[in-house]
């Protein structure tokens, strides 16, 4: 057992969202736009009327969507177009429910708007033309605003595919399995800094990087427990990664070489309690909070950023070898002071 001091990055703020009788459904993900002096967290949640809620970045409720045209949403993301305002902010959202609007990803404006749909509603399928999808789970972008989505959220698929800025269909990888680029349930996807782009294979318990030009596959990271949710800060110095089965969120130094992935440290791990279950979460561009969509406790909580520190009990093993990186807690946190918080 070694004695680890990590930085206190995160705590809760116990007053957010302000007020109360806020979520009627299971949460299940989150995402922060962020131009100019405009900053709003979307809010995901499984219930028969609204489906997103809409909240200032202090927890005001400013408005939300009561659309017919979700099933189940699963994934959020916001996307600014290159050199677009916030009237321009796309809100992705994948769809898994069994209905007729399911099995698919739409895009809408930041008022509930639909304007975009990719896959065919209500029909689950693999085809990629025309492009069809199961359990669509979650979608990234790079700089260029090229779409990485991964559609296996316990479907029939398994695999990541690329869409151009123009939403056409550049490449698809994956299949089930366990090797080199197959997956079990992709669950969540994001781009580093160098443009590759990771993802979150749930059961295999790791997480893969691919080349975000080709597909090809770079390499992983291996962890103990099933990881369900992966961000950058916004920086792409930090990786966090969520577990959703022991509520625990990772901070991991991210690569700063491109194509290498062994460089990482453990920073800090942000643990919640197991009936929470944690879901999908994401990180404010201009704040660094973080926001996390919880299953288990129908709400989302907001962890600001700390200056102190805590001396945390951790057992680390660190593998390195070949393509491939291993990262196991082999022993849960136990947190045995913490202070100087501010």
């Amino acid at each position: 057992m070694m004695k680890h001091e990590l930085k206190m990055r995160y705590t809760e703020d116990p007053d957010w969202p302000k007020g109360t009788g806020h979520f009627a459904g299971p949460v299940v993900s989150c995402d922060v736009l962020s131009v100019g002096t405009t900053t709003e967290v979307f809010i995901a949640q499984r219930s028969e009327e609204e489906k997103v809620r809409v909240y200032s970045e202090d927890g005001t409720l400013l408005r939300s969507w009561k659309t017919d045209q979700l099933d189940a949403p699963h994934g959020l993301r916001v996307h600014i177009p290159s050199g677009g305002g916030v009237e321009s902010a796309e809100v992705w959202v994948t769809d898994v429910g069994q209905g007729p609007y399911g099995c698919s990803l739409k895009m809408f404006d930041r008022h509930g708007n639909l304007k975009v749909t990719l896959g065919t509603p209500g029909e689950r399928g693999s085809d990629l033309d025309p492009l069809q999808f199961d359990q669509v789970a979650d979608v990234a972008f790079n700089c260029s605003g090229d779409m990485f989505v991964v559609d296996g959220d316990d479907g029939i698929n398994h695999r990541l595919l690329k869409l151009s800025a123009d939403r056409q269909l550049l490449w698809s990888v994956g299949e089930e399995g366990t090797g080199p680029g197959q997956f079990r349930v992709p669950h969540s996807v994001d781009v580093d800094r160098f443009g590759q782009v990771w993802v979150a294979d749930r059961r295999n318990r790791r997480i893969q990087v691919f080349n975000g030009q080709t597909g090809s596959y770079i390499g992983e990271w291996t962890l103990e427990e099933d990881v369900y949710a992966i961000r950058f800060s916004t920086d792409k110095s930090i990786v966090f990664v969520l577990q959703e089965l022991v509520g625990d969120l990772l901070m991991l130094e991210s690569p700063n070489v491109p194509g290498f992935l062994g460089n990482h440290k453990l920073i800090d791990i942000l643990h919640m309690p197991i009936p929470v279950i944690p879901h999908m979460f994401c990180v404010s561009k201009v704040t660094e909070a973080v926001f996390i969509a919880q299953l288990g406790a129908k709400q989302c909580q907001k962890f600001v950023r700390g200056t102190g520190k805590a001396k945390c009990w951790l057992s680390l093993v660190i593998v390195y070898g070949g393509g491939k990186s291993c990262v196991q807690i082999v022993a849960r946190k136990a947190i045995t002071e913490i202070y100087s918080m501010g």
